[in-house]
């Protein structure tokens, strides 16, 4: 398995719960696949201590449910969930806006243009992982200037959920809209304007959620 390899003793925990979740964000553990502890502790080479371990923090965060017989199950994508993950997602993202602009300087505003020219060109070449990552280090940057770690910890335990959907559907997702908005928010952050910025961030995540979730009132 790619995401799965033998790794150094220090932090084992960390470093089996993070491959692990890569694995089952990227679909290479299926939803509804049975894994089992021994096994996974072999494929990395470590005891199955730091294996439980990891999957107890992904059962905490509704990516595996534990089955008898020391058998773990990769849970189902849940369109519920992913939708009311997607409204706070867009709420904290819009936090971290409102805190970081006023702190914005050039060399942050170069990184997003290089961040969302990487998307672009991942998208191109229809690079699933490429473009979730330059997504995520696109926005990681405002993440990074709030100057809160509390709202990365907060999203850390349901982005994984938005990206296991997003990397399900991606064939469906109109990528160059993503880069518009990306550019607006730009070009906001460039001006100093946080009410502005901060609108579209929400909106940037808001309608990436309607279009891999569907707007339930447009249903209705």
């Amino acid at each position: 398995m790619k995401s799965i390899k033998t790794i150094a003793r220090p932090a084992l925990r960390d470093q089996v719960y993070e491959s692990l979740k890569k694995a089952i964000i990227t679909l290479e553990l299926e939803p509804g696949q049975r894994i089992m502890d021994k096994d996974l502790a072999a494929e990395f080479g470590v005891s199955r201590t730091p294996v439980r371990e990891a999957l107890k923090r992904l059962e905490d965060q509704g990516l595996v449910e534990s089955l008898p017989g020391s058998q773990t199950r990769i849970t189902q994508i849940h369109l519920e969930e992913a939708k009311n993950a997607f409204t706070v997602v867009a709420a904290l993202h819009r936090l971290a806006a409102r805190l970081a602009v006023p702190n914005i300087l050039e060399k942050h505003i170069h990184l997003m243009e290089e961040m969302n020219a990487k998307l672009k060109t991942a998208l191109d070449n229809k690079d699933v992982l490429g473009a979730v990552e330059a997504d995520d280090q696109f926005h990681e940057i405002l993440l990074s200037v709030s100057g809160n770690q509390e709202i990365s910890l907060a999203l850390d335990r349901i982005m994984s959920k938005v990206r296991r959907l997003e990397f399900s559907k991606f064939s469906s997702l109109d990528g160059m809209k993503s880069i518009d908005q990306h550019n607006e928010i730009i070009s906001a952050c460039r001006r100093k304007d946080a009410s502005l910025a901060c609108s579209l961030v929400e909106e940037n995540w808001l309608s990436l959620g309607r279009i891999l979730v569907g707007d339930s009132e447009s249903n209705k």
